[in-house]
C-alpha cells in the first residue's frame, strides 16, 4: 500500500485580523500544486483516496491535486489541522481503511515529523510547501500502520530537477 504526505502550498501572509485557518493560497502556492499534481500523476502516484486538513491552504491545495487526479474522493478532517505525528497515525489508521493509495494533507512541522517517523529508511529534514512525500507499505488494512515501516520512500517538490 501507498502512503503520500502531502505538506500544503504556498499560502498568502496571514493578515492582523484575519485567523490563521482563514489563509488562502497564493498564486506561486497555486501554480506549484498544479505542477507538482501533474507530476505525480504522470508518475502513476494517484492516491485513491485524499483526506485534508479542513484549513483552507490545506483544503484548496487538496481540491487542485484532486482536480488532477480526476477524483472527487477526497475528505476533511478536522484532527489534521496542525497535527502531531501521533495525531496523524490516527487519523490513517481510522480513515484509510484498505485503501491502496491514500494521501493526507497537512501542515509543518507535524507532517515532516510523521513522515520522518514512519520512513523505515532515511531521515526527512523538512518537507517544503508543496512537497509530496510517498511510501509503500507492507500492509492489507491502513489500521495496522505503525512506525519505521515505510520503505521506497520518494519526495517531489516544487523546484525539484526531473
Amino acid at each position: 500500500m501507498l502512503l503520500t504526505l502531502l505538506r500544503h502550498a504556498k499560502a498568502e501572509p496571514g493578515g492582523a485580523d484575519q485567523e490563521d485557518w482563514h489563509r488562502a493560497l497564493d498564486p506561486k502556492g497555486r501554480h506549484d500544486a498544479a505542477e507538482v499534481s501533474r507530476r505525480l500523476r504522470e508518475r502513476e502516484l494517484v492516491p485513491t483516496l485524499i483526506v485534508s486538513s479542513p484549513a483552507v491552504r490545506a483544503f484548496d491545495t487538496a481540491k487542485v491535486f484532486a482536480r488532477a487526479f480526476g477524483t472527487s474522493n477526497l475528505i476533511t478532517d478536522e484532527r489534521l489541522y496542525l497535527a502531531t505525528p501521533k495525531a496523524m497515525l490516527e487519523v490513517v489508521r481510522e480513515r484509510g481503511g484498505e485503501t491502496e493509495h491514500l494521501m493526507i494533507v497537512g501542515h509543518n512541522p507535524g507532517i515532516t515529523e510523521f513522515g520522518d517517523a514512519l520512513s523505515a529508511e532515511r531521515t526527512l529534514d523538512n518537507m517544503p510547501t508543496c512537497s509530496a512525500y510517498t511510501l509503500r507499505f507492507d500492509i492489507r488494512n491502513w489500521k495496522d500502520l505503525d512506525w519505521r515501516t515505510g520503505t521506497d520512500a520518494d519526495l517531489e517538490y516544487p523546484g525539484r530537477s526531473i
